[in-house]
């Protein structure tokens, strides 16, 4: 028999921790098996909120170019010609590109016409909010437009569900996290809205850890999201209880991720003092505060954990790191989100 005596494998440790379950995507249906023919779109009449709202577009001044079935959802939709002035953005989305609208007028300008009407909702009092359509209103507006094309949509609801599905543009976590704890903000101004379960908003808000580092982007633009995601993102989950109480929760845990980025600047600015230059820094200083990593079985609450690392952070012994602890470290550099 052979010589066996080699090296043997040593089996990887489990950390014990759960993993966020994996989002899952529809199957692919079979062809031609859901929603209306082209014929099953066409809507003679309107009613309810539908008509509701054609009323509220002549009233404002606007014009009701015709009415459909939406052929996916069945949904009533309006195409109109609204007063420009009459049209702003939902409260709750990213913030303008003063880059991308001024290109959009420049297109639009050579082009010299406007094929891509924004959705809109009605808007609480008066008026209509495009939840998609923000770069292409202020380009319209910059060019000095008097109208604007828009697909209107019923249930305003709709607003939090475009944004959900927007992927027009690649969000960067802090641009995602301040869209989230905007339209939590939305949401929180009916009160209605207020009173129900936040997991019932889930499918809005994508997840808990957003709301949290949203309330933290509010607070300082300039916050270190990156380094702390992660931790968030696994303990953070969204609550049976009434958003606005809920809301309170996620503001809490917000000025302790807060404190914490304190406490490790700290840190960072001692390490540097030693002569330690690093884009990665921050990480390495969260690596080694973070408990999870050592913890078995079911992790404890994300303010326990936020709270021991704020501690560990507060005792940590800079004298005792050699630049070759450096060598391996991952994560968000310190000047990235």
């Amino acid at each position: 028999m052979g010589d066996h005596s080699g090296p043997m494998a040593v089996p990887k440790r489990k950390s014990g921790l759960k993993r966020s379950p994996a989002k899952r995507t529809p199957r692919k249906a079979k062809p031609g098996t859901r929603g209306l023919s082209p014929a099953e779109c066409r809507l003679d009449s309107l009613s309810g909120d539908a008509e509701e709202v054609r009323g509220r577009i002549e009233k404002e001044g606007g014009l009701v170019l015709g009415a459909y079935s939406d052929p996916l959802g069945k949904q009533p939709l309006l195409l109109a010609i609204l007063p420009i002035d009459r049209v702003e953005p939902t409260p709750f989305q990213r913030d303008l590109s003063q880059t991308h609208h001024r290109k959009l007028a420049d297109v639009l300008h050579r082009t010299g016409i406007f094929l891509d009407p924004v959705i809109a909702v009605t808007a609480p009092g008066r008026g209509f909010w495009t939840p998609n359509g923000r770069h292409r209103l202020e380009a319209m507006r910059r060019l000095g437009a008097r109208s604007i094309t828009a697909l209107i949509v019923p249930k305003r609801e709709i607003a939090w569900q475009i944004l959900a599905l927007n992927t027009e543009k690649a969000h960067n976590l802090r641009e995602k996290s301040l869209e989230v704890i905007r339209i939590t903000r939305g949401l929180l101004d009916d009160d209605a809205d207020a009173k129900r379960p936040e997991n019932q908003f889930a499918f809005y808000l994508e997840e808990a850890s957003l709301v949290t580092l949203g309330v933290c982007y509010e607070r300082n633009g300039k916050f270190a999201g990156g380094a702390y995601n992660p931790i968030v993102r696994r303990l953070e989950k969204f609550s049976d209880e009434p958003l606005s109480k809920a809301v309170r929760e996620h503001e809490k845990h917000a000025g302790m991720l807060i404190d914490l980025d304190a406490r490790v600047a700290e840190v960072i600015a001692k390490l540097k003092e030693r002569g330690f230059v690093s884009p990665y820094l921050r990480a390495f200083v969260v690596a080694r505060v973070n408990p999870l990593r050592w913890i078995q079985g079911e992790p404890p609450p994300l303010d326990e954990v936020l709270k021991t690392m704020c501690e560990r952070a507060a005792k940590f012994n800079v004298d005792r790191i050699k630049q070759a602890d450096l060598a391996n470290v991952g994560g968000a550099p310190d000047e990235a989100d």
